[in-house]
């Protein structure tokens, strides 16, 4: 599944391409994706200008003149820029066709994304309104995961994959700043001090920020918006590295299921 870094990445591709530009068309080719693309939605986009792309968790936001259109890419959705005119493929289920001749397309395979409308705040949508901070916000700190984690028994690397708490930490990034910061991943989350909740914070913030900056973690069903796949994956210390050595101490990587999550650590490093 696209995590933070890759969302971000897309909407970063996407977004000079569409703001500013005005919708002529929305062609649906298959509705039925994770919740049904709303009836009537064709008629209600048709000719609104795009004032923006934003990001919330794993969701992008177009903004046009009279509401917002959520968009989620699901476990195997890819979005491209394309000549309108340009055939679609056997999975490529939207186009949203632009005044300039290029379209947006979403592609997915499993149909497990969405497009979604609302004419209010798209924060108070019932899909986003319960959601944590951003973990590259100055609201997500170290301070705001040492309070919330007291009397919590779960396992640290659950609790901050917990959306709840805070989006987009995935399973590979959870695993990697977890190993930064050097705490075990089984570790209960209201056994943590601050200061080394701190050290996590900062943790995931470096591993999204770097992710971001080359363009996501390379998965089997996502390539970049440009058609290029993200490269983070050769900078992977623990992810997915059971039994090879660890690049700080030389101990072997360790595979543990936590919370039915393939967990990768370092027994020496991480406590």
């Amino acid at each position: 599944m696209p995590e933070l870094p890759e969302v971000e990445t897309t909407r970063r591709g996407i977004e000079p391409h569409l703001t500013g530009r005005r919708i002529v068309r929305l062609a649906v080719r298959e509705r039925r994706l994770r919740w049904p693309v709303p009836r009537g939605l064709e008629t209600t986009v048709a000719g609104q200008r795009i004032h923006g792309v934003r990001r919330r968790a794993k969701y992008l936001l177009i903004e046009l003149d009279t509401g917002s259109l959520i968009l989620h890419l699901g476990m195997s959705g890819a979005l491209r820029i394309l000549p309108t005119a340009t055939p679609p493929d056997k999975h490529d289920h939207l186009d949203l066709e632009l005044d300039d001749g290029q379209c947006l397309r979403l592609t997915d395979p499993r149909r497990f994304g969405a497009l979604l409308w609302t004419t209010r705040a798209p924060e108070s949508h019932k899909l986003l309104r319960e959601l944590g901070p951003e973990p590259l916000s100055d609201e997500f700190n170290g301070e705001y995961l040492h309070a919330l984690s007291r009397g919590r028994r779960a396992a640290v690397k659950s609790f901050i994959m917990d959306s709840h708490v805070v989006v987009g930490v995935g399973n590979i990034y959870a695993n990697e700043a977890l190993f930064l910061a050097g705490i075990h991943p089984a570790r209960a989350a209201g056994r943590i001090s601050r200061q080394r909740y701190e050290q996590l914070a900062a943790a995931i913030k470096a591993v999204l920020e770097q992710s971001i900056r080359v363009g996501g973690t390379t998965l089997r069903d996502f390539t970049g918006s440009d058609g290029r796949p993200g490269y983070f994956r050769q900078s992977l210390r623990v992810y997915e590295r059971a039994g090879r050595p660890c690049p700080v101490c030389g101990e072997a990587i360790r595979l543990k299921r936590i919370g039915q999550r393939s967990s990768y650590y370092c027994p020496h490093c991480q406590r």
